[in-house]
């Protein structure tokens, strides 16, 4: 059964809040490579969510599994591309760019709904999309002066497979979607083993950062199946909103506890962005 409204909302503010704390457990890993994170770090989320399902679906398993069908393989894909250009992305440019880039998946989801699902793009998001650009301009001109151009590359890699992930939440709102998030963990750790393996990184990491990248494992995990149950009866313009969450905290955890600033530009594009998004989904709420 679908959550309620009410249920939806709550649980995709707990899951940015949630996820609001990876930016901060990857800034005290300092010994493994980006590849070892997502290994390990999705090597967790595939386990932890096939044993859950287990355990709460037993012998109907395989049908939810096949219950999800193509939205569920479109979802999987989009948030394994995320899972792993998250990383890159955190470790090559600061914090809040990366969450900020990621705050632009709304306005790439309505894209890609009004290409995919020919959903209807009304005149407010139009111009909020315009005002994003704005804000995204600013912080890639920012990157290409620091030198931090490819990490914010990833970052939009990252928006643009979590607007994938939300729009296939959306053509599959009568399945369950946590098998879509189990496949990604596998994918993602499947691409991270072949290139550790083939560049001869290997798996080898200090102890206690297999402890915060199991950690941050956890906490994609749970941040991501809750995403996928509140983001099933949720509109899209409370969850743009909602998801907001992590993007708010995300900097101010890595600004008190590691001392990490962010660049003028990007607060200054970042805010333009938020605006846009805040912008947007009042005007979708009247």
């Amino acid at each position: 059964m679908p959550p309620s409204p009410a249920q939806g909302a709550t649980a995709i503010l707990l899951a940015g809040i949630g996820l609001s704390f990876s930016g901060l457990i990857v800034r005290h890993i300092d010994v493994a490579d980006d590849w070892q994170i997502v290994f390990y770090r999705s090597s967790v989320v595939a386990i932890a969510l096939t044993l859950f399902m287990v355990l709460r679906d037993r012998s109907a398993v395989a049908r939810v599994v096949r219950r999800s069908a193509w939205p569920g393989l479109c979802a999987g894909l989009s948030i394994a591309v995320s899972m792993v250009t998250f990383v890159l992305a955190i470790n090559a440019t600061s914090v809040a760019n990366t969450l900020f880039m990621l705050a632009a998946a709304p306005f790439l989801a309505a894209i890609l709904g009004w290409l995919l699902l020919r959903e209807r793009v009304d005149r407010a998001t139009w111009i909020a999309m315009l005002l994003a650009l704005v804000g995204v301009g600013i912080m890639v001109w920012q990157g290409m002066t620091s030198g931090s151009l490819f990490g914010d590359a990833m970052a939009l890699l990252t928006a643009l497979g979590f607007a994938g992930f939300s729009v296939a939440l959306r053509f599959g709102r009568d399945s369950d979607m946590l098998p879509a998030v189990c496949f990604a963990g596998f994918v993602s750790a499947a691409v991270a083993a072949f290139v550790l393996v083939s560049s001869g990184t290997g798996f080898g990491i200090p102890v206690n950062e297999y402890g915060l990248c199991l950690l941050f494992g956890a906490v994609v995990a749970c941040g991501l199946a809750t995403y996928a149950f509140g983001g099933r009866a949720v509109p899209a313009a409370v969850l743009a909103l909602l998801s907001l969450t992590e993007v708010l905290l995300g900097p101010v955890w890595v600004w008190l506890f590691v001392d990490e600033v962010p660049h003028l530009m990007t607060l200054i594009g970042g805010s333009v962005l938020l605006f846009a998004i805040f912008g947007q989904s009042v005007a979708k709420m009247r």
